[in-house]
């Protein structure tokens, strides 16, 4: 008889220590991350930089566990299931954090206008201060270039350019800090009868966050030409031009001798006691001018609240729903998205606009105004009467004049009525129009009304006759 076969054990097949192998690592690497031995910063990077180390070494593990089944008659491991998902999360992971790392995030927060509360993402926060001081040259200008920081510019006591600096930057250790500080200080470079002040916050390289105030004092006379990417500007007692160039932050000007330019990408404006003209240009905020002696022009958009007041010369404004234009201000205009309200205004006055109610109080001059979706007041001012062209649609229109008055009167509507305190001016119907005419007096003045879906009126101010009779003598 013969004997039973013996049992065949297959190989022992061992775990695989790959995947401990690189979570002890990755361990040990957010330990001192905890510890602060290693800053989060520089772990992201050498992250970003090296994860394919990780693989590598996960590769040399399994092929040193390969030889070794094989010298032990054993099967060799495979990946495994959570091997799988492990690398797929490292491969991820990786490829993200080495894009991530190609991305300039402290530029793109401020293109974002993310705040400084936003920043810094990595590494702690130092601050350096410095002065610099040294002759202005007679008769020269002064431009401030600073990419991110703020400027103020105010009158020397002196015929020397003196700046205090305020510096703020993000580094992974006190040393670096300075290293990074020696590298961005600010700098004074003279050319002729040109002074050329730079924050130079870059100069340690795009990727450290590094914010410069800058305050310069410079003698009163000189003009000045300041550009910011980021940061407020601020140009007080100039007895010369001034240019100010921003894309993100707030200008504000103030007793200003001179021609005023102004380009904004985002921020809001406030000038005040200007002896010059303003040009204003780009994408603004809230915007407050009061106080020019010379003429306003403000081109672009304008998205909060817009204020001028004591404005003496010509003011041009136009956006791409407003188109604005009037001799004088002596009193106030405000303005927000819907409504438009202005006082103590001078024509010619040229209003081309939609979707606002205007009410336009005490106008003097001429006026023609065009408006939709929305309603039209307007209260003449003091005697004589200027003329008057008003067209509105889906609006009411309401005109009120000095009770001594003198004009014509031609005005229409469709789908509204005509009311009017005048009895020279006739009113009829017909048709599913209104229409109006006649003469008040003399007729001087010519008053052309034309309003569809929306009713226009005609009416006196309150006032005596005689006070009406004396302003028109």
């Amino acid at each position: 008889m013969s004997s039973p076969a013996p049992v065949v054990t297959p190989p022992r097949r061992h775990r695989s220590f790959a995947g401990p192998v690189v979570l002890i690592i990755l361990g040990i690497v957010f330990l001192l991350g905890n510890m602060h031995v290693l800053t989060w910063r520089a772990l992201g990077i050498w992250f970003a930089r090296y994860w394919p180390v990780l693989i590598i070494i996960w590769g040399v593990v399994k092929l040193i566990e390969y030889y070794q089944a094989q010298r032990q008659g054993s099967r060799a491991t495979g990946i495994g299931v959570g091997g799988f998902f492990l690398l797929l999360f490292l491969v991820c992971a990786g490829l993200i954090a080495s894009q991530a790392a190609r991305v300039n995030w402290h530029a793109l927060g401020d293109e974002v206008d993310m705040g400084d509360n936003m920043w810094p993402v990595f590494g702690e926060t130092y601050s350096f201060n410095d002065q610099l001081q040294q002759t202005f040259p007679a008769g020269a200008s002064l431009r401030v270039v600073s990419n991110r920081g703020g400027v103020t510019i105010s009158p020397a006591d002196s015929s020397e350019i003196k700046i205090i600096v305020h510096k703020r930057l993000a580094a992974d250790s006190e040393q670096q800090s300075k290293e990074i500080d020696a590298q961005t200080r600010p700098t004074i470079a003279v050319a002729g009868t040109l002074v050329t002040v730079n924050a130079n916050t870059t100069g340690a390289g795009d990727e450290h966050a590094v914010n410069t105030d800058l305050e310069i004092f410079v003698p009163r006379k000189a003009s000045i030409d300041v550009a910011t990417q980021h940061g407020d500007i601020s140009v007080q007692g100039r007895d010369a031009d001034v240019k100010a160039s921003n894309s993100h932050g707030d200008v504000n000007l103030g007793e200003i001798t001179g021609n005023s330019n102004v380009v904004m990408r985002k921020g809001s404006l406030t000038a005040a006691h200007l002896k010059g003209d303003l040009s204003v240009d780009g994408r603004l905020d809230d915007t407050n001018i009061s106080d020019v002696s010379g003429s306003v022009t403000m081109t672009g958009d304008y998205f909060g609240d817009m204020s001028l007041a004591n404005i003496k010369n010509t003011v041009r404004f136009k956006s791409s729903r407003t188109d604005l234009e009037f001799s004088r201000l002596d009193g106030d205009l405000n303005m927000e998205s819907g409504d438009l309200q202005a006082k103590s205004l001078v024509g010619p006055l040229r209003l081309i606009t939609k979707s606002k109610d205007i009410h336009l109080d005490d106008v003097r001059g001429d006026i023609k105004v065009e408006d939709s979706n929305g309603s039209v007041e307007v209260h003449a001012g003091t005697l004589p009467l200027g003329s008057m062209q008003i067209d509105n649609r889906k609006g009411d229109i309401q005109v009120v004049l000095p009770a001594a008055a003198t004009f014509s009167v031609d005005a229409r509507t469709r789908d509204g009525d005509i009311d009017s305190d005048f009895d020279q001016i006739k009113v009829s119907s017909q048709n599913g129009q209104s229409m109006a005419s006649g003469n008040v007096g003399s007729g001087a003045a010519r008053l052309e009304i034309n309003n569809q879906y929306g009713s226009i009126e005609i009416r006196k101010s309150a006032g005596t006759t005689q006070a009406a009779n004396q302003s028109q003598e």
